[in-house]
């Protein structure tokens, strides 16, 4: 009777343990899509800034047609894109197109006088520092689940329940990773 008793308790300890590991899988799942709203939220703001950005750059630089339709074009294309990875490379790829038009915008004196220019700027800038923040929680988060994911012994349920790796959202320039050169 002893033994009947003892497997009961076995089984009763596997399935709430089963049950706990599902449970820390299925927290840990919703907080890297809690993460990546909160990078959706912001490049959004972003992409909202950009055409206010483009409007009151436009009439300063006529001659730079180029960098307005690219900036243009990333936009859309983030706008469309869903999957982390390819957002990632369509996001890194806008904010290297906005600092290009920053550093044109160098050129223009009248623009960088400009109160509205100014003010846009610095709201991309704020908003350019609410997306790293985002990034950091949100790769936090992914790397969590990952772990979790491929630690024994949630790696049994995880792949039972058809649990996958996140992505990172990633910088994918490799200047971005350098380290600046400073020289006195």
């Amino acid at each position: 009777m002893f033994g009947i008793y003892l497997f009961l308790a076995i089984i009763f300890m596997a399935v709430f343990w089963i049950i706990a590991l599902y449970n820390k899988l299925v927290r840990n799942k919703n907080l890297v899509a809690e993460g990546w709203s909160g990078i959706d939220v912001q490049l959004k703001r972003r992409t909202d800034l950009i055409p206010n950005l483009l409007e009151s750059v436009k009439g300063y630089m006529k001659h730079e047609r180029d960098l307005l339709s690219e900036v243009t074009r990333l936009r859309s294309e983030s706008m469309q894109t869903q999957d982390v990875n390819a957002k990632s490379q369509v996001e890194n790829a806008l904010s290297r197109s906005l600092e290009s038009l920053f550093a044109v915008a160098e050129n223009y004196p009248d623009l960088k006088a400009n109160q509205n220019f100014l003010d846009l700027q610095k709201q991309l800038g704020e908003t350019e520092e609410q997306i790293q923040m985002a990034r950091r929680y949100y790769n936090g988060t992914v790397r969590n689940f990952n772990i979790l994911i491929e630690s024994f012994p949630s790696n049994l349920i995880a792949r039972q329940f058809h649990f996958t790796q996140a992505s990172f959202f990633e910088l994918e320039d490799e200047a971005d990773r350098a380290v600046p050169k400073v020289s006195f």
